[in-house]
């Protein structure tokens, strides 16, 4: 269970053991105008957020090509005093086919990330974020820039927390030997069907590790730095609850009936066995519950109560793996 703790208006609040993320709200990402269907929807799901506990929610500048953010605004505007009791955290870093005239790509630029923040803002209709995430790691990023850009947005009060996403260990070293802020967090895909965080460790000094494009190391310095790993992709779009996928691996199915079996026998959800797996690891993880239906948010209500034995977390890991230890 996470033990971040930010700063809410001079209180200290702990963050949710889940977070919800927020990419499908404002519907596809196809620049249509917003509608109050999809508005009442974005309601509707974080209710469902709130009544299992959730006050941390997970956005992005590109997620529906900004829509999300948009929703996510009016919904903040048309439920009085939210804003004060969540966490809001969203990311920026990556330009869109369709942003301009150039390619898709990645830009860290202090300006870039600076245009970002303020164009978040604007959408959430807030004065702050209280976490910034960097989307992805950028091939030509300087780390002196970007950390010049967060220490501007700290001091200025837009971003009280800062972190990154899908990056490994020597990523986050180099830029917070750069920065004068702390980063706090590191967000990756991580799931009973994205086993590789487990893989990087596991298969050491093994023929397997050739295979495994997880960064080894991550997990470990994220725990000795005590940076809070955030799963995304969590539930594996629904791999082992019931939704059939072509073409997946021949383990998914034998995993999914151990899940069920557990879920039987606990007389918990399928949906809260399989994050109750991901948040056994000792380093603590914090699923990003990425769906906007409600009843799949609500799902995910026992996964905080009820903690895997060793032998029902390695039944599913070596189900997933699909060998041996």
């Amino acid at each position: 269970m996470t033990d971040l703790r930010l700063p809410l208006h001079q209180h200290q609040i702990p963050a949710s053991p889940l977070v919800l993320g927020c990419m499908r709200f404002g519907g596809e990402w196809d620049g249509l105008p917003i509608t109050d269907d999809l508005v009442l929807e974005g309601h509707h799901a974080v209710e469902a957020a709130l009544e299992i506990g959730i006050n941390h929610y997970d956005l992005a500048d590109i997620y529906t090509r900004g829509k999300a953010e948009h929703v996510f605004g009016r919904i903040l505007s048309e439920r009085q005093g939210l804003r004060e009791q969540i966490i809001i955290q969203s990311k920026c870093g990556i330009r869109l086919v369709g942003d301009d005239e150039g390619p898709q790509r990645y830009d860290s630029s202090g300006a870039h990330i600076q245009a970002s923040v303020d164009g978040i803002l604007t959408r959430l209709g807030v004065d702050y974020l209280d976490i910034l995430l960097l989307h992805r790691p950028d091939p030509l990023a300087h780390p002196q820039e970007i950390s010049e850009a967060l220490a501007r947005l700290h001091h200025s009060g837009k971003v009280r927390h800062f972190g990154v996403s899908n990056m490994g260990s020597e990523q986050i070293r180099l830029l917070q030997l750069n920065c004068t802020v702390p980063l706090i967090v590191n967000q990756l895909e991580m799931s009973l069907d994205k086993i590789g965080f487990v893989e990087a460790g596991v298969t050491v000094n093994r023929p397997q590790a050739k295979d495994n494009v997880f960064p080894y190391g991550t997990m470990e310095y994220c725990q000795a730095e005590h940076i809070q790993l955030q799963a995304w992709g969590p539930l594996a779009q629904g791999r082992f609850t019931g939704r059939v996928v072509e073409g997946q691996r021949p383990e998914i199915e034998h995993t999914a009936r151990v899940v069920h079996r557990i879920a039987g026998e606990r007389g918990v959800t399928a949906e809260s066995v399989v994050l109750a797996w991901l948040m056994k690891h000792p380093a603590g993880i914090q699923p990003v519950i990425g769906s906007i239906r409600p009843e799949r948010i609500r799902a995910c209500r026992d996964a905080t109560r009820i903690e895997l034995t060793r032998y029902e977390w390695y039944e599913l890991y070596s189900a997933s793996c699909g060998r041996r230890m």
